[in-house]
């Protein structure tokens, strides 16, 4: 009995390890299981965060405004373009450059400047006289006594001759090849180079148009029969002609107006006279041919022959390149460019008092 109770209270400190160990160990174990769950419960909730993440509402707000923008857009241009959604410019601009409204070029067309009949009137006035060189020795006049043919094919050569030379200049060479019999296809092709050269002379560039001659020429009696293109694009392929002269052949040789003749007389009075522009801009056009094409959209067609001896005469004689004469022009009212080219007389006055101190001084 003795031995018994000893024994007991000798393994009760072992049991009470053993229980301690044991509740330990549960509560470890408990531990363990409430961690293990606890870790399981945030799996579960990063996986159910997760898949939230992945079914977020942003590309159904995407596109929902994309469904917002598009019946703004449609009414506009129709579908946006993928730029718009990243920079969110407004659709006005990008609407007009593919609607684009009436050019002005359009407008200028039923818009001629104000005041056109009354200048042309009064330049009619002042070239009453005739006594421009262009009167005379423009390159129309070319070959008048000539057959039909023959005048056809001098007025070509003429017109070719008159690039960057005065019309007395040209009407000299012309003169002096028809006195050689050399204004015809089949003797200009058969003529030296050089003999073109020294009756041709001083004519602007008459090296390269003399080599023009001969080519034209030959063109000529090998398509034409010894005749000139009646057509202004056969017209424009030959060497040397540009459009200003083929407007002028087609006019004088076949009696067909396609265009107007500008040259630098037309082109530097119309700008002059504020009756053309680039693109129906308020700038001044800067070739011949941007002129003529300016010109033709509001000038009656019955002035576009007239128009070419009018406004060259116009400028061999009063509104010259250089210091027109602004203050004898019946028409100085009415041009928006009077007297702002001519000479100012301050020059004048300066000169004359500085001769007069130095013959002081002497």
């Amino acid at each position: 009995m003795l031995l018994s109770l000893a024994l007991a209270q000798t393994n009760l400190p072992n049991r009470m390890h053993t229980t301690a160990i044991s509740v330990k160990a549960e509560t470890t174990s408990t531990e363990h299981n409430a961690n293990f769950e606890s870790s399981k419960d945030r799996s579960v909730s990063e996986i159910r965060v997760f898949v939230r993440k992945k079914r977020l509402r942003k590309p159904e707000l995407v596109t929902e405004n994309a469904v917002k923008l598009e019946p703004q857009d449609q009414k506009l241009r129709g579908l946006p373009d993928i730029e718009e959604f990243a920079y969110r410019k407004p659709s006005d601009n990008l609407s007009l450059t593919k609607f684009k409204p009436i050019s002005k070029i359009d407008e200028t067309k039923v818009k001629p400047p104000p005041n056109w009949e009354r200048v042309l009137e009064g330049i009619r006035k002042m070239r009453s006289s005739e006594d421009a060189p262009v009167d005379s020795m423009g390159c129309e006049k070319a070959g008048s006594s000539l057959p039909p043919k023959e005048r056809r094919f001098a007025v070509l050569i003429s017109s070719l001759l008159s690039s960057q030379t005065k019309d007395n200049v040209n009407h000299g060479a012309i003169q002096r090849l028809l006195e050689n019999d050399l204004l015809k296809a089949e003797t200009i092709e058969k003529a030296d180079e050089s003999t073109l050269k020294n009756l041709i002379y001083p004519v602007g560039f008459y090296t390269r148009k003399a080599t023009n001659m001969k080519k034209i020429a030959k063109i000529c009696m090998l398509k034409y029969d010894g005749d000139i293109p009646e057509t202004l694009e056969a017209l424009l392929s030959l060497p040397g002609i540009g459009p200003k002269m083929a407007h002028l052949v087609m006019n004088v040789a076949w009696n067909n107006v396609q265009g107007i003749c500008v040259d630098t007389h037309v082109h530097r009075i119309c700008n002059r006279l504020g009756w053309v522009s680039r693109n129906g801009s308020k700038e001044r056009t800067k070739t011949p041919e941007e002129t003529r094409e300016s010109l033709q959209l509001w000038l009656p067609k019955e002035e576009w022959v007239p128009i070419n001896p009018l406004l060259v005469g116009f400028g061999q004689t009063i509104c010259t390149p250089l210091r027109p004469s602004c203050d004898i022009c019946i028409i100085n009212d009415l041009c928006p460019s009077a007297f702002r080219e001519a000479t100012p007389k301050k020059t004048k006055t300066k000169t004359k008092t500085k001769v007069s101190e130095s013959q002081v001084s002497s």
